[in-house]
């Protein structure tokens, strides 16, 4: 068995390595989480929701650490401070919401009959975490899971080790039992047997459609429940009516955010005809203002993508369009930093069109193609001319307009005048090949949980 190893994308070197998990520690691991589950589970709610927030609380006692770790596994700035807002944000919500939600539906209750519907924690929930947003993606699903009274498994991806590891060190601190929460390594192939093996009640997993794809089979016939959300092209939509300062800003920040590495990050934007020169000019502007460097320069705006392969998929993109026709309007030296690894310059791309993969595929990467449309019409139809639908921003000043185009998107979320952001009290949900499930708002916690009907009778 070969141990994992974490590439830093700051300079090339090994940041950290683990060795994975045998099959039989892993199995253990699992039956350890099944054996806590009931005891965690018999535990009043408060009881949960308290250690769970303390957990999170011992969390945000590490940040500056964190940080700085977030910075040499996976590239972003230290400058942005983490993910700490959404986390806690997600938290408190999630934890607010938690008694209503997860409460008895009452039918009736009289002399003759309680008829009621009630939540029961589906049992044992393993995470499969992504490396982009690596707190806030967990978060998401082990919040609620552990509030509801399940026991988690989480594995998290090969580029942020260490965090599940922390993770764990805050909940177990705040005194989660080990048992309850377990942090684990391990390979593809011991991830699938115990997919297999129906190790677990609920999967949720974050990341590629082939990542997916992979886990739905391992799952066959086990009957598991799957969430899974499998990335996207999330498009935005400039109307001739969109304040178009505030377009260019939120929508060039959707698409360079993070390196563009964003699941919900801007991929294409269509721009009415009337705007499009403006906006387009504009938005190269914005792009190069950002500063291309080490994350752990406080100057930094831009830092390297996860690893240089990722940066070899966007540079393969670019470098077909301009092929096919496309025209790049920044000029990569206009970024010295730029080394033809991990560190990728930003690029603009016009007269770009849905026969080119940089706008069909997810590059998640810092790039974005631009389209003059004439239309609404135009606009609908080239937003659905994709396989994924997670999410579309539309720019307009009348919230009817946005809600009579957002309905004929086939997407997820659909957002006015905003982008690439997860409202906690909304269902984080998509469609097509961005896959299935869902997760925050209160039907996060139907994900992690089972309906289970009370028909009692006096006789």
């Amino acid at each position: 068995m070969k141990p994992i190893q974490l590439i830093s994308p700051v300079d090339g070197s090994v940041y950290a390595e683990r060795m994975p998990l045998s099959l039989d520690a892993a199995q253990a691991a699992a039956a350890r989480a099944r054996a806590a589950q009931k005891a965690w589970a018999a535990r009043p709610l408060a009881e949960r929701i308290a250690l769970v927030k303390a957990g999170v609380a011992k969390l945000n006692e590490m940040k500056d650490v964190i940080v700085e770790e977030l910075a040499w596994q996976m590239g972003r700035p230290t400058r942005f401070g983490g993910e700490f807002g959404g986390v806690n944000a997600r938290t408190d919500y999630m934890a607010d919401i938690a008694a209503e939600t997860l409460a008895p539906k009452m039918v009736e209750d009289s002399a003759s009959f309680r008829r009621y519907l009630a939540r029961e924690a589906v049992g044992v929930v393993f995470i499969i975490a992504p490396w982009n947003y690596p707190y806030l993606t967990t978060i998401n699903t082990l919040v609620p899971a552990l509030i509801a009274g399940n026991t988690v498994v989480l594995k998290h991806a090969s580029q942020t080790l260490l965090v599940g590891e922390r993770l764990a060190q805050a909940f177990h601190a705040a005194g989660v039992p080990e048992e309850v929460f377990q942090n684990v390594v391990l390979d593809h192939a011991t991830t699938e047997a115990l997919i297999k093996a129906r190790a677990f009640n609920f999967i949720n997993f974050t990341g590629s459609v082939s990542g997916g794809a992979a886990i739905e089979r391992a799952a066959a016939g086990t009957f598991t429940g799957l969430g899974l959300e499998l990335g996207g092209k999330d498009p935005g939509y400039v109307r001739a009516d969109a304040n178009l300062d505030a377009a260019v800003d939120t929508l060039m920040d959707g698409a360079l955010y993070n390196a563009g590495q964003c699941c919900c990050g801007i991929e294409r934007i269509y721009v009415h005809e009337s705007l499009y020169d403006a906006f387009v000019e504009k938005a190269v502007a914005w792009a190069k203002g950002l500063t291309l460097g080490n994350p752990l320069d406080a100057s930094s705006t831009l830092g390297p993508m996860a690893n240089k392969r990722f940066a070899k998929v966007v540079r393969d993109q670019i470098a077909e369009a301009v092929a096919a026709g496309a025209t790049p309007l920044i000029d990569p030296a206009h970024f010295p930093a730029d080394d033809g690894g991990a560190y990728l310059a930003p690029q603009v791309l016009v007269n770009v069109d849905h026969s080119m993969r940089v706008m069909m595929e997810e590059s998640f990467g810092p790039v974005v193609g631009i389209m003059k449309v004439k239309d609404d019409a135009e606009a609908i139809a080239l937003m659905n001319d994709s396989p994924y639908g997670l999410t579309a921003s539309i720019w307009t000043q009348d919230y009817d307009t946005a809600a009579a185009i957002g309905a004929q998107i086939e997407t997820g979320t659909i957002f006015m005048n905003r982008a690439d952001y997860l409202d906690p009290a909304l269902c984080w949900t998509g469609c097509k090949d961005t896959g299935r499930g869902n997760s925050l708002s209160y039907l996060g916690f139907h994900s992690v949980t089972r309906p289970k009907s009370y028909h009692l009778k006096k006789v």
